[in-house]
């Protein structure tokens, strides 16, 4: 049995990634993609270990107050629902 002349796959399984232009492009735009995220993530100007602990410390206090400020008016103003309602 013979194969058809014209190959309806587009670089999917008979052609080699190497006839076929479309991959190289491909590997090469991620390939450029990778490389400019390694040039960003050098700019960053990372936190020291000390400005990392203070700033978890203001997020978990901050946290927690606000849940015991949501938590304090849930519950009155159920309280005062109920005695609404009654």
């Amino acid at each position: 049995m013979a194969r058809a002349s014209v190959s309806k796959t587009e670089c999917c399984r008979f052609e080699s990634y190497q006839a076929c232009g479309k991959n190289n492009k491909m590997v090469g735009k991620i390939q450029k993609f990778f490389s400019e995220v390694v040039v960003e993530l050098k700019k960053v100007n990372w936190p020291t270990r000390a400005e990392l602990i203070e700033a978890t410390w203001i997020v978990l206090v901050s946290t927690f107050f606000l849940g015991l400020f949501i938590g304090t008016s849930d519950f009155i103003l159920s309280r005062l629902l109920g005695l609404i309602i009654k």
